[in-house]
């Protein structure tokens, strides 16, 4: 019984040791910038990095924000979104960058392209330099 359950806490130790964000498979070190959501070009400014393993921040049209993503890659799921309250011209902009962002489920990273999506055929591409 002991051996078991040892085997057990070994077995599940290991799988959940490390970073398996979408940050381990080539978006960590870069600065994503939106481009489009749902094919339509996103006019503001929005941003995301993958800061320490399983953590996102970045710049909505008027407010910094971060949340944890939760899901191991290539699934996407944000936490809890944390984000300053400023004001500014752009909140209808910030409103739909957070709706879609909280509505992706997928992530798929290429050299210079991020894309999340979901099962609905919503998505927001994402570009760096």
């Amino acid at each position: 019984m002991i051996r078991l359950i040892a085997a057990c806490a070994l077995l599940f130790g290991t799988a959940c040791v490390g970073d398996e964000s979408p940050a381990k498979y080539g978006a960590s070190g870069k600065f994503w910038s939106l481009s489009e959501i749902d094919g339509a070009a996103f006019g503001a400014l929005a941003t995301m990095e993958f800061d320490e393993a399983g953590w996102i921040k970045g710049q909505a049209p008027c407010n910094r924000y971060s949340a944890q993503q939760k899901a191991p890659y290539p699934w996407f799921e944000v936490g809890p979104t944390m984000a300053t309250k400023m004001a500014c011209p752009d909140l209808a902009a910030e409103s739909a960058f957070f709706t879609a962002l909280s509505a992706m489920t997928l992530s798929e990273v290429g050299n210079t392209t991020l894309i999340l999506s979901n099962d609905a055929g919503r998505t927001m591409v994402f570009k760096s330099e």
